[in-house]
């Protein structure tokens, strides 16, 4: 298994120099096509006109919206000319996240923005949240504060369910390239220690048969700590500069509520994470 193709998400009012620079060194080191969407509405007015006015006020948001979708081409066409390997752009005036959405189908992994706040622009952004559970793909998510995928340590937060496990699969491109793996599960309240730890062992004992060697490991829960914060202290430990995990959600809503650590995933701003669904 490899990354054929990276597809990177471009965001109006933010920065994308981090996401672009991973979303480059990703197809490097695969030698893949990598390519670049983005798109945005025009935000109607929040009163009424008539007719001609309301035609005009549209006519000169699309055409700035246009304007601005334009100048992301630029600078991912700047961040990719030396980067090899075919190379494309797609956008369009629609919602962002329903575009990214559509054209996930084209790619094996997608790079998105780190910065995810509580109420994001559905007119001008896809952010995180929106794509995580329904993208279909690996989601990266890349922090504004990061300049290159560090791969030195990885930490792969386990969980037994299928969602864990599928990151683990999508992740395995990246952990052959990795120097250290750790596995780690947070136990909840009532697991046997000892199940836990034949788990992760098990984890690791399939990475070995795919080549990759990795430590297992069991968090040691403290009291009332929520498992967000355990994580966030094993990865400080082993100086993860990825993890990988599975993404969960509360709800089957087309708003999703997700889970704790997933919330605590997009959110985070100090490192890379990879996210399946």
């Amino acid at each position: 298994m490899t990354y054929a193709t990276v597809m990177v998400s471009l965001a109006l009012d933010q920065s994308n120099e981090a996401r672009l620079q991973v979303a480059g060194e990703l197809a490097e080191r695969f030698e893949a096509a990598i390519v670049g969407v983005a798109a945005a509405q025009f935000t109607p007015p929040l009163y009424f006109t008539d007719g001609a006015e309301a035609q005009r006020l549209i006519e000169e948001g699309e055409a700035s919206v246009k304007r601005r979708l334009a100048g992301l081409e630029a600078q991912f066409r700047a961040a990719t000319k030396n980067r090899g390997g075919h190379v494309e752009w797609r956008s369009a005036l629609d919602f962002p996240a329903r575009f990214a959405l559509a054209q996930a189908r084209c790619a094996d992994i997608v790079v998105s923005g780190g910065q995810s706040p509580a109420f994001s622009d559905a007119f001008a952004l896809a952010s995180p949240r929106d794509l995580v559970m329904q993208v279909g793909r690996p989601l990266l998510v890349v922090p504004d504060r990061v300049n290159w995928l560090d791969l030195r340590s990885v930490l792969v937060a386990w969980k037994d369910t299928a969602e864990a496990r599928r990151a683990v699969a999508d992740s395995l491109p990246m952990l052959r390239k990795a120097r250290d793996v750790t596995i780690v599960e947070i136990p909840e309240q009532g697991d046997d220690r000892s199940s836990v730890m034949a788990g992760v062992a098990d984890v690791a004992a399939w990475l070995a048969r795919h080549g990759i060697t990795a430590t297992a490991r069991v968090s040691e829960a403290a009291r009332n700590e929520p498992a967000a914060v355990q994580l966030e202290k094993v990865a400080g430990d082993v100086g993860a500069g990825l993890i990988v995990a599975g993404a969960y959600g509360h709800s089957r809503f087309r708003e999703l509520i997700l889970g704790g650590v997933t919330q605590y995933l997009v959110t985070q701003s100090t490192r890379c994470v990879l996210l399946s669904h």
